[in-house]
């Protein structure tokens, strides 16, 4: 199964999920459906959520 830390690294930078929405791109709504697992983003995404939050892609997404 593929989970996230991506709330964990949002929160560290002090982003909302709406900042972190609007400065990739996608909608909150996108954003609260990665962080509970509902979602799984396109590599396209991911990249952008990895780059926003100055974190490596692995880091942010790994399976368990």
């Amino acid at each position: 199964m593929l989970v996230n830390r991506v709330k964990d690294y949002r929160k560290g930078k002090g982003l909302t999920q709406e900042a972190l929405a609007s400065e990739i791109g996608v909608s909150r709504q996108t954003i609260i459906s990665i962080e509970k697992n509902k979602f799984i983003p396109g590599l396209d995404v991911a990249l952008k959520i990895s780059e926003a939050l100055e974190v490596n892609i692995i880091k942010l997404f790994y399976f368990v």
